[in-house]
């Protein structure tokens, strides 16, 4: 039998600690900041109306106790946590523990290969697995929806196609094997999606500006982060022209939203029926609106997602004046109090 480890106690780790102790003869444990918080039994609502009732095999704080014989580590937390999880797990996996995370984008890879020894196996999800939410914390939480397919990278193992097909049986889905780090990790979504628009919205913005209204991230999206979002995609794909990866492994943004300019792009964007009513993150005050500095817009899409590409680029010498702007911009916006 699997022993499997989730760390992280958000909407995936409710999720997919619910899916595999319910479906799969698996142990799943839970190493969490509240244990005191979680019960044993786990109820997941799925797309079909039914209910998942999932069991725990352990859930602490300690993760000597979370991690012991674990077979598979899986981080289900935001960028701004992998950092210091991993150096929290790191005395208790070893050549026989096959640590990874839910979503490669925020910097897992880098910050795990150069954490840990080159014996321990490394893999993550190019994407999350499932579309999740929290309904009790600790209880209950809505598996809202599947992907057909899934894409992970594995480093640092003999028998990629072994753990391949592990990760096919557990989530029961397809799963294609990427041919290296670097194709999980880079994306053009979120971190040049989000940090297109707000820049755009907010380049100009300092503490005694207040805005009359929350605007709608999606659905005010205008043609500037359209243009900026273009080259941004451009630049990263420079990039990747400089990396060991598959040329058709990630999709341009014009082509992904079906577009051929900005405009178009724009008028794609607003129209996406899930993006409908997502607002910018913003605080009000008597005074007005103001951007919502603490929230993951900000604090993890440019310092723990736009920064992996900087500083690669910067490392293979590949030219990016606008992703130095914005990143640049994004630092110093979030640490701006």
């Amino acid at each position: 039998m699997k022993r499997i480890c989730i760390c992280g106690g958000g909407s995936l780790g409710h999720v997919i600690a619910g899916y595999l102790s319910a479906k799969k003869e698996v142990e799943v444990n839970i190493l969490t900041q509240r244990p005191q918080l979680w019960k044993q039994k786990l109820h997941i609502s799925t797309p079909e109306d039914d209910t998942l009732h999932g069991k725990l095999h352990i859930i602490s704080n300690n993760p000597e106790e979370a991690l012991r014989g674990t077979d598979i580590v899986l981080l289900c937390l935001p960028g701004y946590a992998i950092k210091n999880e991993l150096i929290k797990i790191k005395p208790y996996v070893n050549s026989h523990t096959f640590v990874g995370s839910v979503f490669s984008s925020t910097g897992f890879f880098f910050e795990a290969m150069e954490l840990f020894e080159g014996d321990v196996p490394l893999w993550g999800f190019q994407r999350v697995p499932f579309i999740a939410r929290t309904n009790v914390y600790g209880e209950s939480a809505h598996l809202l929806g599947y992907k057909n397919s899934h894409n992970i990278a594995i480093e640092r193992c003999e028998d990629k196609e072994g753990f391949r097909t592990i990760i096919e049986e557990l989530f029961d889905a397809p799963v294609r094997l990427l041919n290296n780090y670097y194709e999980a990790s880079f994306t053009n979504s979120n971190p040049i999606l989000h940090p297109s628009r707000l820049y755009t919205l907010f380049k100009d913005w300092n503490k005694e500006v207040y805005y009359d209204h929350q605007f709608l991230f999606y659905e005010d999206w205008t043609d500037e982060a359209s243009k900026l979002l273009i080259a941004l995609d451009g630049e990263l794909f420079s990039l990747l022209g400089k990396l060991p990866v598959a040329p058709d492994f990630l999709t341009p943004i014009l082509p992904y939203y079906e577009s051929i300019d900005a405009v178009s792009l724009t008028h794609k964007i607003r129209s996406i029926n899930s993006f409908k009513g997502i607002a910018t993150p913003m605080i009000h005050s008597d005074k007005g609106w103001q951007p919502d500095l603490d929230s993951r817009y900000f604090q993890e899409d440019f310092m723990y997602g736009l920064r992996y590409i900087y500083q690669e680029a910067h490392r293979q010498g590949v030219a990016i004046p606008m992703i130095d702007m914005v990143y640049d911009w994004g630092v110093n916006i979030t640490t701006y109090r």
